[in-house]
């Protein structure tokens, strides 16, 4: 089941600096990969935006969704990460690894190095990056994220495998877009003029999530709401 978590651009607007701002974004950060979200994503909000818009908005979202191991090689130094430094610890869920095939953690790691052989290195977390073999029918390129099953660390067993990354994309998109594809299923905007959730709505609520197959949802700007 898919859930999706529409944002504004304007989400800090009400932040006194770009420190508390990127606070703010962090707590987003968390609870999207606590309630286990597939994505957010980033409408534009331009009129309640006041220092910081979208684009500080989705580079500090994207930066807390990438794997602490992979962020200094992905990102590097930009301003709009000053403060990265204070986000909290974004939890992202996956099957825990041990010394068995039965259990493989699904990790999120970027491509290094392309060699001969259908062979590339992979950055993955572990204490160097680990040669893997390319799947069939996989074209990879140098910079490019993979996800790869670690089955064992002592030896190290992992493969590359063809599956959605663990944790949860941050992209842009107009708000009417975000809410018109096919994949959308329950559509539910927030507001404090809303109707209260009740245990029997909650009951018709999850079914109508289930048939629809997933559910978007969408927060509004502080102190504005959700546009017109």
């Amino acid at each position: 089941m898919k859930l999706s978590v529409l944002v504004p651009s304007s989400l800090v607007r009400e932040a006194e600096d770009k420190r508390e701002a990127t606070r703010k974004l962090g707590y987003v950060a968390r609870a999207a990969a606590v309630f286990r979200a597939n994505e957010l994503v980033v409408f534009p909000d331009e009129d309640g935006e006041n220092n910081w818009g979208g684009e500080f908005v989705e580079t500090v979202l994207r930066y807390a969704a990438t794997p602490p191991y992979l962020r200094k090689e992905v990102w590097g130094k930009r301003d709009e990460l000053r403060y990265a430094g204070i986000l909290p610890p974004v939890l992202v869920a996956s099957t825990t690894a041990d010394d068995s095939d039965e259990s493989p953690a699904l990790r999120e790691g970027i491509v290094t190095e392309v060699g001969p052989d259908d062979r590339v290195r992979v950055n993955c977390g572990m204490q160097h990056p680990i040669s893997l073999f390319v799947p069939p029918g996989m074209d990879l390129t140098e910079g490019e994220r993979v996800a790869v099953r670690i089955s064992s660390r002592e030896p190290v067993r992992a493969r590359i495998v063809d599956e959605p990354l663990p944790g949860f994309d941050v992209s842009r998109m107009d708000l009417t877009e975000a809410l018109g594809r096919p994949d959308a299923g329950v559509r539910i905007a927030t507001s404090r003029y809303g109707e209260p959730l009740s245990v029997p709505t909650l009951g018709d609520l999850t079914a109508r999530i289930t048939d629809a197959g997933g559910m978007t949802v969408v927060f509004g700007s502080p102190g504005r709401g959700l546009p017109d």
